[in-house]
């Protein structure tokens, strides 16, 4: 069986597909250009998207045979911490000036489309830390991250931003790297992320299946993701 999958999938993957009954053979990349591939061509049995609309979309052009959701996720800041003062919170953080913000790359990867929603509900304030913030991963020409590291560890140790808007399944890694603080982003303020499948073949609704599992459900959980 073969999968496209989200790169936010990448640590937990292993562990799901341990207590799946078939192997399967994944490729990770930024969900918006995993469904381009699949548009142009390229072939696989089940495409896990962070969120539903490229599901959605393969659906539509009846390239799918079903959507299934399965986990969420949201968003969370991630600062270097010699960066931070007394008394700082999540939007003190995001909307001083001197601070520079990376995001992942939106409409290639879904993490940039929920900074770019967040930014939104943010009002008046989120215009000017939309014009400030910089998409440093997830596109079509970012670098690659290297391997072993996380986005925002790599971009913030690499001295490219003081802050990563990033999905929280990770705080429970960045917590433990030195010279890193996970801030929280209050919920009225940060959108969820609906992670589902499309299910592109009959062998592929067998893993669609096991992912909506109790199973399944038990080890996104641990692993920092919303069922």
């Amino acid at each position: 069986m073969r999968v496209l999958a989200a790169g936010s999938l990448r640590a937990v993957w292993q562990p799901l597909m341990a207590h799946f009954q078939e192997p399967v053979e994944t490729a990770f990349g930024p969900a918006g250009l995993l469904r381009e591939r699949i548009e142009a061509g390229e072939r696989c049995d089940l495409f896990a998207s962070a969120n539903r609309a490229h599901p959605q979309t393969l659906l539509a052009a009846g390239r799918a045979i079903a959507v299934v959701p399965f986990a969420s996720n949201t968003l969370c800041l991630t600062v270097r911490s010699d960066a931070l003062r007394e008394g700082d919170d999540w939007l003190s953080l995001l909307t001083r000036s001197e601070l520079r913000i990376a995001t992942s790359t939106a409409g290639a990867d879904p993490s940039g489309d929920y900074t770019q929603a967040l930014f939104t509900r943010m009002g008046e304030a989120g215009k000017a830390v939309r014009a400030r913030a910089r998409a440093r991963v997830g596109g079509r020409d970012s670098p690659p991250i290297p391997a072993g590291k996380l986005a925002a560890e790599w971009i913030i140790g690499s001295g490219q931003a003081e802050v990563f808007i990033g999905y929280a399944s990770y705080a429970q890694k960045l917590c433990q790297i030195d010279g890193l603080t996970v801030i929280d982003i209050p919920a009225p303020f940060n959108p969820r992320a609906e992670y589902a499948c499309a299910v592109m073949t009959a062998q592929g609704k067998d893993l669609a299946d096991y992912l909506v599992s109790e199973k399944a459900k038990t080890i996104l959980l641990k692993a920092g993701f919303g069922v």
